[in-house]
């Protein structure tokens, strides 16, 4: 049984991190500054702030990072995690924040996957599906698109051609399947 610590918001109410029941711990295999951090509410005051991730020591000398719910999307910097936490979540457990970064949003690299999360107020276009899943097909690896503005037709139709799953992250930090390819990742990496 794991309980989150509690920190003090300045209001003087407690914060915890959400966690999720049930769901697996995953090994730590290399800290980076976007994943020790979690963005929580406040139950007192609404006021949202970032706190350490929830960890736990192994006895046998391993980190285990505990899942915590999604957070709501309010910024960038939000997507970004909750991008990769999803992917963790199917069987891409050594997805990071690579230091490469596309024309719009961030790349996410791990073994066997390339995914960009994009960060524009734009619905995403057919041009960066094409370089996405040319940059994937360069690695020999799964890519994943995702967006907060969605995608215009021209980007779905192209996706679906060559097969690049698009995601929607919509505002509780859930990637929702977007198209055929989406749904066919979700179930066959989960």
């Amino acid at each position: 049984m794991f309980t989150a610590s509690a920190y003090p918001c300045p209001c003087g109410s407690a914060v915890t991190a959400p966690l999720v029941a049930g769901a697996p711990p995953t090994r730590i295999l290399r800290r980076t500054w976007d994943e020790e951090w979690v963005t929580v509410s406040c139950t007192g005051c609404g006021r949202r702030d970032q706190w350490p991730q929830p960890e736990l020591g192994c006895p046998c000398g391993a980190m285990l990072r505990i899942p915590v719910r999604p957070v709501t999307v309010g910024s960038g910097r939000d997507a970004v995690p909750a991008a990769a936490l999803y992917l963790r979540g199917i069987g891409f457990p050594d997805v990071l924040r690579s230091g490469e970064r596309p024309e719009a949003g961030v790349d996410l690299r791990g073994p066997g996957i390339v995914a960009q999360v994009d960060l524009g107020t734009r619905p995403a276009d057919s041009r960066a599906v094409e370089c996405l899943w040319l940059s994937a097909l360069t690695e020999s690896a799964v890519s994943a698109f995702f967006s907060l503005a969605g995608y215009a037709d021209e980007a779905r139709e192209r996706a679906d051609t060559l097969g690049v799953p698009l995601f929607l992250l919509d505002p509780t930090g859930v990637p929702r399947p977007v198209n055929g390819p989406a749904a066919d990742l979700g179930r066959s990496h989960a």
